[in-house]
Parts: C-alpha cells; sequence; structure tokens
C-alpha cells in the first residue's frame, strides 16, 4: 500500500488550488487526476471578478486565460431583455484552458501530480484505485467536482424529486455571434432551466443548461431540447442558429443545487462542488472552488488533518449567503409566472442586478491572501 501525508483526489481548479497552496509552503502531498490529458469540462466558463483576484493571488494572471472579457450580464425572458454592468469585469474561459493553467501552476509550484489514475472509492482517507490498489493518506482534499466518489457521496435526497442536469454545448466562433453576445454573460429564462451563454478566449459561446429532468423527458432528448428552446424562444434560437448540428451536447446528471457540506470529519477536507453547489446561473461555481482550495490549504498547515472540521463549518457559513441568495434567483428564473413579475422589476430598480451579482459573491477572507 502506498502513503502520502496529503492526497488531493482531482485537478480541476479546487484541488490545483489546495496543491498551489501546500507546493508553495513545501508540505508533501499527491495530487490524482483520473484524465491523462485536459479536457473541457462542463461548469464553469466563467469567472467573477473575485474569481479573477483569487487566481492572481495564486500566480495566475488574467493575461493568461486568453481574451474573455465580460463587462455586462444581459438577462432574457420572452421578449424581455434586461441588461446591466457587473460591478467590475469578469472573464469566459474554456475550463480546458483554465485547467491546463492551473495544473501547471501547481507544478511548477512543485506539486507531485499523478494523471490517469481512477478512484473507484474511498474507505475513510484510503483511496481504492481501479488497478486494485490501495493509496492511503493522513489527510484527504476530496476536489471530484460534481461527480460524487463511492463511500464519500453527498446525500442522494439533495437532488430533490425532479433533479436538475447540466447540458453543454459549444458554438464555433463567428462574426454574428460575436455582434449578438459581445462582452455579456447572457442568461435565457425558460420552464424549468435557463440557459447561460458567454464567449470563451477563440470566440467560441458556451452555452449550459440546467434544466429539470421532467423538462428534458418532454422533450425527449437533449438535442430535441435545444431544437424547442430555440423555437419558442426566437433571441435564444439566434444564437443556436450558429450551430452546425454536429455539436457535442455533454451532459451530467443529478446536480444537488443548494447543498452544503455543514460538517466535516477529521482529515477530510471537501472542495469545491463537493462543499458547496451553488447554482450555476449565479456564476460564482469557480470562485467558491477556487476559495475552498485556498481556504482547506491555509487551514491544514495550520492545523493538519484535526483542522478539517473547523474548516468545513466555517466554509459553510462563507458560502450560506451566496448559495441561499443565488437559490432563491434560480426558483424565480425557472417559473415563468415569477419571471414575468421580476424582470420589469429589475429594469424598474437601477443597481439591482449588481447588487445580486455582489451578494451571490463569496466573500474573502483572510486565508485567501496567498503568498507568492
Amino acid at each position: 500500500m502506498r502513503r502520502t501525508p496529503a492526497l488531493i483526489l482531482g485537478g480541476g481548479p479546487a484541488g490545483a488550488s489546495a496543491a498551489i497552496v501546500l507546493a508553495r509552503a513545501g508540505a508533501p502531498h499527491l495530487l490524482i487526476e483520473r484524465t491523462r490529458e485536459t479536457g473541457d469540462a462542463i461548469c464553469g466558463g466563467f469567472l467573477s471578478w473575485r474569481t479573477l483576484e483569487s487566481l492572481a493571488r495564486l500566480g495566475v494572471a488574467p493575461d493568461a486565460l486568453g481574451p474573455g472579457r465580460v463587462t455586462t450580464v444581459r438577462v432574457l425572458s420572452g421578449r424581455r431583455v434586461v441588461e446591466t454592468r457587473l460591478p467590475r469585469p469578469a472573464h469566459g474561459v474554456s475550463r480546458h484552458l483554465l485547467d491546463t493553467v492551473m495544473l501547471k501552476r501547481a507544478i511548477d509550484a512543485g506539486s507531485a501530480v499523478e494523471r490517469g489514475v481512477t478512484v473507484r472509492g474511498v474507505d475513510g482517507l484510503t483511496a481504492r484505485l481501479d488497478d486494485g490498489a490501495d493509496l492511503a493518506a493522513d489527510t484527504l482534499f476530496l476536489a471530484s467536482g460534481k461527480h460524487d466518489v463511492r463511500g464519500a457521496a453527498r446525500p442522494a435526497a439533495a437532488r430533490g424529486s425532479d433533479p436538475v442536469l447540466g447540458l453543454r454545448v459549444r458554438i464555433p466562433a463567428a462574426p454574428g455571434l460575436d455582434a449578438l453576445i459581445g462582452e455579456s454573460i447572457e442568461l435565457h429564462l425558460f420552464d424549468r432551466g435557463y440557459v447561460g451563454i458567454v464567449r470563451q478566449e477563440d470566440g467560441s459561446a458556451n452555452c449550459c443548461l440546467a434544466v429539470h429532468r421532467s423538462a428534458l423527458i418532454e422533450a425527449g432528448s437533449p438535442a430535441a431540447l435545444l431544437d424547442q428552446l430555440g423555437r419558442d424562444h426566437p433571441r435564444l434560437g439566434e444564437r443556436f442558429a450558429y450551430r452546425s448540428g454536429s455539436e457535442a451536447i455533454d451532459a451530467i446528471a443529478n446536480v444537488p443545487y443548494g447543498w452544503r457540506a455543514l460538517h466535516g470529519a477529521p482529515g477530510l477536507f471537501r472542495l469545491g462542488d463537493q462543499a458547496g453547489v451553488i447554482p450555476s446561473l449565479a456564476g460564482e461555481g469557480m470562485g467558491i472552488a477556487i476559495a475552498s482550495g485556498i481556504r482547506a490549504g491555509h487551514a491544514y498547515l495550520g492545523g493538519g488533518a484535526a483542522a478539517a472540521p473547523g474548516f468545513q463549518q466555517r466554509f459553510a457559513r462563507a458560502t450560506a449567503r451566496p448559495i441561499r441568495l443565488a437559490g432563491l434567483v434560480r426558483d424565480a428564473a425557472e417559473r415563468p409566472a415569477l419571471t414575468g413579475f421580476a424582470l420589469p422589476l429589475l429594469r424598474q430598480i437601477p443597481g439591482l442586478i449588481e447588487i445580486i451579482a455582489s451578494l451571490t459573491r463569496i466573500g474573502h477572507s483572510r486565508l485567501d491572501r496567498t503568498p507568492s
């Protein structure tokens, strides 16, 4: 059986953030990632201004993430459109580029990384690998994103009676698409779901849907749902018209939006979506992932495995307001009757969208101040 003082499961933004903090401090650890080559995860194509600040503290500059400047948010529902400036510029980036840059930063800082290692499950602080081997640790950082790991899965009840599915399609770059979207992140609202659209570093549009299973079943398939939404919502149809029809539609099932890990166990630090799942329309999933990695890394450096329960409780408190508020906004967005009331209100009260955008960011902590 192999052994390591600290084991990080997952090489996405949460795991890479923790690895950077530990590597900078010279703390022995091992990060394992199931993919041999960096893919392009479904969620996380939007980085808020707070997230950019956290990345800068980790040594990742916006310039390394390509020309994906985002300055406005545009909310569309039926014929109604509300647009306003974000409190500060944000960024659109593919997860392929973000994950590549962050994992390289961890390796450059001295992190030990092994790729192509699949975890079948965990038993306490021991990872059971697909090849039958065991990898034991004194401390485990669980950073598997939205994918649960057997033995440490989030409760099934958190999914709800009509679970949410995440769908994603990438629309190729085109001048007409640039003109439609510009420097905006768009939220297209519809019954039992919404679509977020943002341009990324290569000019393509990342279209992420959060939709309840019942709506997908009624449509018949992901492709049929996209076609139906394009017909029923002309402005969304304008964007979808740039699809070639051959793009892959990626999917992830049973996303437990609103769930938080309220308590922890010694030696187990839950990071990112394994610590709390904010509705994607808030655009703070990456912020929570990166902040969790930074804070968990510092907590471990200060108190070792015993610091995990305290970290988990503090992080649950830090994410309570943004996750709850994002949940309320999501509930309203998914109901046409409430949307019809809310959008005119957003137009009538200047600055309301900016206030909501600010309140759904995870707040700063002294542990976010990562020295170089």
